[in-house]
């Protein structure tokens, strides 16, 4: 067998220190860097090549003079996925010339911090410790950081999907500004696709995307920078000389996420009738092929889960009371067994089918779905958002909630969707069973705050 040959720096780097080398690895890997997966290789190196960050980007904000001038702070980047916490970190610690060690606090812990504490001491500069996934360290670990970053030795950059105020002890956050990053837009996604296919083209001659492909991927990404490019990458793999239309993209995705079994069309058949009988008031069909599905030996259960179903989708708010005797004869069941329990489930039927019907409770989870979708990232108002900690106060969390209790009538005039979103009238009850009652709540409440908006109150 040929000896394996390795270059004299990286066996020079290897022999020195081990550990120092699987702690640092841009140095090493410098010259494989083409492996790497798309997400790395267009990772910013510059401050001005970061999308979707202004707050912290921009000419004028802290974060950008402290790059220029060459310094790094302790903070906390917290945000969602692939919105750039790694990114700048890595900025910061290449314009503050401070080398920079990589922990994931899945995996690591105090012996790996310690690891990091003696290289810098024995090289005597600080290091730049990005510590991903933060909030995974306990309070006896988080203790631990402390008298490193008080004495300069660590410079500690944390990175967290999940709200510090609640994973990190006070001692830490005290040390560490909070840096809130957002989900990157629409606009700043689009720029991130044109640069992944501009890479990929140079790799693959040919490839490409339809501009309103590129628009759907960014969509779809909700603020997900390393999913565009995952995407775009998993494209380029399946066709690397291809031009991806809209249809091609949407088609490739869901084949690839839909996984069902098709087998078992009687079994559908079945339930398909039961659920249609229920649903037109027909309680003897229903009966009839409820029995005919138990005698097919049908799990109880699987039907009793389908009735909690129908409760909701045929019958809704007409009668509030279906849902609770259908999940009620899931316990009947399960206490008793077959044959016994089945005849709760038989109760429910019956029950079901002759219910005032109504889907309004349906269609309106419906719309607010598709609502849901056309504005995935839409924020929630400042006054609604939860504030139990002081730094979530003091970034104006619940500031102005009109609190309804206060009120005489419980009536408050405040608004509730997102800025530019009109979910209105999502929910129209019926003018049967009690969702006519329902509807005439709805329309006191409207009258209600007509007349408080009237005297100057706010819509």
């Amino acid at each position: 067998m040929a000896p394996i040959e390795i270059a004299g720096r990286a066996w020079r780097y290897l022999s020195a220190n081990i550990f120092e080398a699987l702690l640092n690895t841009r140095e090493l890997f410098e010259d494989t860097a083409a492996a790497a997966p798309l997400a790395h290789r267009l990772r910013p190196r510059r401050l001005e090549e970061v999308v979707g960050q202004p707050q912290l980007t921009g000419e004028d904000s802290w974060f950008a003079a402290l790059v220029r001038e060459g310094h790094a702070s302790s903070c906390v980047f917290w945000g969602p996925p692939g919105v750039g916490k790694t990114t700048l970190a890595n900025i910061m610690a290449e314009a503050a010339d401070m080398p920079f060690a990589h922990l994931s606090a899945v995996s690591a812990g105090k012996a790996e911090v310690q690891d990091v504490v003696k290289r810098s001491r024995a090289e005597g500069r600080s290091y730049l410790l990005f510590l991903d996934e933060i909030h995974r360290f306990n309070k006896a670990q988080q203790d631990v950081l402390l008298p490193y970053i008080e004495e300069g030795t660590l410079v500690l950059v944390g990175a967290t999907t999940e709200n510090p105020s609640f994973s990190l002890n006070n001692a830490l956050m005290s040390r560490c500004r909070v840096i809130v990053l957002k989900p990157i837009d629409a606009a700043g996604l689009c720029q991130i696709v044109e640069r992944g296919v501009a890479s990929l083209r140079e790799e693959n001659d040919g490839f490409s995307l339809a501009s309103d492909a590129a628009d759907w991927l960014a969509s779809a990404a909700s603020g997900d920078a390393r999913y565009v490019l995952n995407a775009l990458e998993a494209l380029s793999d399946a066709f690397p000389a291809k031009h991806w239309t809209l249809p091609e993209v949407q088609t490739h995705w869901g084949r690839k996420s839909a996984q069902y079994d098709r087998d078992g069309d009687f079994h559908y058949d079945l339930i398909s009738a039961l659920h249609k009988c229920v649903r037109d008031s027909d309680a003897d069909a229903a009966t009839y092929w409820l029995a005919r599905m138990l005698q097919a030996g049908e799990e109880p259960l699987y039907i009793a889960r389908r009735l909690i179903r129908m409760a909701t989708e045929d019958i809704g708010l007409a009668d509030p009371h279906a849902l609770s005797i259908t999940l009620e004869a899931r316990r009947m069941y399960e206490v008793l067994g077959s044959p016994e329990g089945e005849q709760g489930l038989f109760e429910s039927v019956i029950y079901l089918a002759l219910a005032p019907k109504s889907n309004a409770a349906y269609v309106a989870e419906k719309a607010a779905r598709l609502l849901a979708r056309e504005y995935p990232d839409a924020p929630v108002p400042m006054h609604l958002r939860n504030a139990p900690t002081k730094l979530m106060q003091e970034l104006g969390h619940g500031a102005g909630y009109q609190y309804a209790h206060d009120a005489e009538d419980a009536v408050v005039t405040q608004g509730h969707f997102p800025d530019g979103v009109d979910g209105q009238g999502l929910y129209r009850p019926t003018d049967r069973g009690f969702e006519r009652k329902l509807g005439e709540r709805i329309r006191w409440l409207e009258e209600h705050r007509g007349m408080k908006n009237g005297k100057g109150g706010k819509k």
